[in-house]
């Protein structure tokens, strides 16, 4: 476990998506890694998606991925 006051230095979260069909990238890079920059980031992805777009995430079990909010997503 970390302390209290423990600053990450020089570390960064990337997060990414990747059309295969285009082979197109949408990625943004954030401070931290919790459930309000990661939704930050599926926002981002719904202005650069088509509405009618089928859209599949592949995500794995990080406690992030599993927020109400971003459920509700």
């Amino acid at each position: 476990r970390m302390t209290h006051d423990y600053v990450r230095h020089g570390t960064t979260s990337l997060f990414a998506a990747f059309d295969i069909g285009s082979g197109s990238v949408i990625a943004q890079h954030y401070r931290r890694h919790r459930h309000q920059e990661f939704l930050r980031f599926l926002k981002l992805i719904d202005d650069a998606v088509p509405k009618d777009l089928d859209l599949h995430l592949v995500l794995d079990n990080y406690a992030t991925h599993k927020t109400p909010k971003v459920k509700e997503w």
